[in-house]
């Protein structure tokens, strides 16, 4: 794939709402966020996590946005801010929060309500094809 093929496919995932490809950019641009998340792999940084979030997320190199994000568990914002949903959903865990608990925290809708759509075969289509059908 050519780099302008490269680009032009990177610009038609970011006209579809809500979506944050995982992009080599968008992994550097996370890439301390996902550190993070990744060290909530051991015991220890789980339980140096829970004592004092806020002292052991300066430990990684977080912008004041990312960090915020984490502290107030905006799901979608971490991956608006290069997190990636493999790594940010070890936070979810971490709390123990099932997917669909954030499934529905991204979307809008209680986990109840998320689990419902996806047994029901998943979000409509219309509405979250293009961000071409919001504007007026």
């Amino acid at each position: 794939m050519t780099k302008e093929e490269k680009a032009e496919l990177r610009k038609a995932f970011a006209d579809i709402p809500g979506t944050y490809v995982f992009t080599p950019e968008h992994s550097r641009k996370g890439y301390a966020l996902n550190i993070f998340c990744m060290s909530l792999n051991k015991a220890e940084n789980r339980a140096e996590f829970g004592k004092d979030e806020s002292a052991y997320l300066d430990k990684f190199d977080l912008t004041a946005e990312q960090k915020e994000a984490v502290l107030k568990r905006q799901w979608l914002k971490m991956l608006e801010l290069g997190g990636n949903i493999y790594y940010t959903f070890k936070i979810a865990i971490f709390d123990r929060k099932s997917m669909q608990h954030v499934g529905g925290k991204m979307s809008g809708i209680t986990e109840d309500e998320f689990k419902e759509m996806m047994l029901s075969g998943g979000r409509s289509i219309i509405g979250n094809r293009s961000k071409k059908e919001y504007e007026v």
